[in-house]
Parts: C-alpha cells; sequence; structure tokens
C-alpha cells in the first residue's frame, strides 16, 4: 500500500508533498510514543497534510477501517509510524504455530510504544534468556511435537518455558520489542554477534529495494545482497534521466543505482558499531521468490540457500581472499 502511494506520487511536486506527510505522520507517531502526545507543531503539520495525503489513503482501505492487524513478520518501525500517524490504526501482535497463534499483541486504548509488539496476551507470560531469547509460558502453548520426541526436548527449558526461536528485549512497562531470529544471528570472524533483520529494515525503504539479506557468518566483515523491485524501479530511473527499460543486470550496476543503495546503507550503519556495520553490498539481477526456492510459502527469505545459490559471487566479488 505505501509503496503504491509513493509510486502515485511519483518524484515531482506531488510526490515532494507526499514525502513530507510520511515525515510529519512518523515524527507525530514518535512524539507521541516518547512524551504520550504530540507538541502543537507536529499535532498542526499532522493536521494540515490529512485532507490532501491521509484521507485518500484511509479511503483506499475502505474508509472505515477501525484497526488493521498485522503479523506473520515484523513491519519495520517507520512504516507502522506512517500508518498509525496517518489515522490508518495498524496494530501490530506476534505468535507462533506453537502458541496457538498470538502470544503478545498491542492493546486497543494503549499509549503507543514504536517498534513493539505489544505485551502478553491473556493466559501467557513471557520472558527474555540471558541469550536474549523469546521464551513463552501459557495455557495455549502447546505440549509437544507430534511423533518428535528429541525436537519437544529441545524446545522446552527445565522449567518448562518455550524456546521461540526469537530474539527479543521487553521494555519497564512490559512491551516486547523483536530484534531477529536466533538461527539467524551473524557471529563474524572476529567474534562479533550481529542481528541483520534492523540493519535489513532500513536498507529496505530504500523505495527500489525488495530484499536485503545481510550476511558475515563466520566472514571478516558484514556484506549485503540486495534485489530491485523491478515496478518501483523503472519509475524511478524515468525520474533520474536515465533509460526506464534498462535491463535489470544493467540496473544493478548502475551508478546512480548503487548510490542511492548506498545512502540506506549508510543510514543503516548509523545505527551499529563499525564492526556490525555493512561493508559491502552486492545488487542482484533476480529477486528471491517461491519459484527460485530462495522463499518460504509465507515470503520468509531461505537464508541457507541463498547463501548456496550465490556462494560462488560470495567467494570471488564479496570476500576475496587474499594470496
Amino acid at each position: 500500500v505505501y509503496n503504491a502511494a509513493s509510486q502515485k506520487a511519483g518524484h515531482g511536486a506531488k510526490g515532494v508533498a507526499f514525502a513530507a506527510a510520511v515525515v510529519a505522520a512518523q515524527n507525530y507517531m514518535k512524539e507521541v510514543s516518547a512524551k504520550g502526545k504530540a507538541g502543537a507543531l507536529a499535532r498542526a503539520r499532522r493536521a494540515a497534510f490529512d485532507p490532501l495525503v491521509y484521507a485518500s489513503l484511509r479511503e483506499v482501505l475502505g474508509g472505515r477501517a477501525e484497526w488493521i492487524v498485522a503479523g506473520g513478520a515484523p513491519l519495520d518501525p517507520e512504516l507502522l509510524a506512517f500508518f498509525r500517524g496517518a489515522g490508518v490504526p495498524v496494530y501490530e501482535g506476534y505468535g507462533l504455530t506453537e502458541t496457538t497463534a498470538p502470544c503478545a499483541f498491542n492493546p486497543l486504548g494503549v499509549p503507543y510504544h514504536q517498534g513493539s509488539v505489544g505485551i502478553a496476551f491473556p493466559g501467557f507470560e513471557l520472558r527474555i534468556a540471558e541469550d536474549e531469547e523469546i521464551q513463552v509460558k501459557g495455557t495455549a502453548v502447546f505440549p509437544r511435537y507430534h511423533k518428535n520426541e528429541e525436537a519437544s526436548e529441545d524446545s522446552f527449558t527445565e522449567d518448562g518455558w518455550y524456546r521461540t526461536g526469537d530474539l527479543g528485549r521487553i521494555d519497564d512497562d512490559g512491551f516486547l520489542y523483536i530484534i531477529g531470529r536466533k538461527k539467524d544471528l551473524i557471529i563474524t570472524a572476529g567474534g562479533k554477534n550481529v542481528s541483520p533483520g534492523p540493519i535489513e529494515e532500513v536498507i529496505k525503504r530504500c523505495e527500489f529495494v525488495s530484499q536485503a539479506l545481510v550476511l558475515g557468518d563466520k566472514r571478516p566483515f558484514i556484506s549485503a545482497l540486495i534485489t530491485l523491485d523491478e515496478d518501483a524501479l523503472r519509475p524511478w530511473l524515468e525520474s533520474k534521466g536515465l533509460n526506464r527499460d534498462m535491463p535489470l543486470e544493467e540496473a544493478a550496476s548502475n551508478a546512480a543505482v548503487r548510490a542511492e543503495v548506498q545512502k540506506w546503507v549508510d543510514q543503516a550503519n548509523e545505527g551499529v558499531s563499525r564492526a556490525e556495520s555493512v561493508r559491502k553490498f552486492i545488487i542482484l539481477p533476480e529477486e528471491f521468490t517461491q519459484e527460485n526456492g530462495l522463499m518460504t510459502a509465507s515470503m520468509k527469505v531461505i537464508r541457507p540457500k541463498v547463501i548456496k545459490r550465490y556462494a560462488t559471487l560470495l567467494n570471488t566479488q564479496m570476500y576475496i581472499k587474499k594470496k
């Protein structure tokens, strides 16, 4: 929805207005999250854009949406702040098949906590282990896997808490924040633990990037494989005076495209230490899809398969061994 609205606005005066409206909505929600309410200036800016931008967005969604539930994968906090600031009431939750769906949810009418998936759902308890893994206990948590005692035993702590495999934190108000997947945790050759999720989220804010996969396990530095959203790329190329119809192979190596991606990589790096920062990236001329076996049916990138598919590229262009 966001990408469609951005593309419809284009890169002229409407595009400038849409970009300003996005920032106004995000700043409004950031103040609400930090202070409990927004200041007069943030409220005024938000109000100014409501008839121009936000009302149209709400109308696209039917005009009568009271709340929208998002789940299945973490939403970019900046994207969520935009929708909430635009008066589109998106609420994020968290759960697994093993917890019989939600075990955490942002309740209606409770102060907004940016980036959080909410508090423990009734009947559940949440805690964070020493290694930052989220653990759950409750009446709706499954007791064991069918005909797989080994997996069942590995999935529970000695005191009966279910190991979710997700990494997170819980703030002083009891709100849960997802950091990433334990199995996706990168440990560099230098011994630095890096959770790729937050870095990937920032890079994917580039309007024509569809996927960003941060790598670096047992490697000397962090890198990224990036794919292009062709539908968003074409109008962007045209707005820059470039050939709208250039092949994806050409676009992947185009200096202007790489410079735009570099801006978002730099922004992602601002929030992490040097050891966690993306030092190199490769733009691929194809996307990760279910058809090529690199995505699950629930639209999650299969990291090991991506690494295997592009092993030669990584070893010859990304991590070149010194002779």
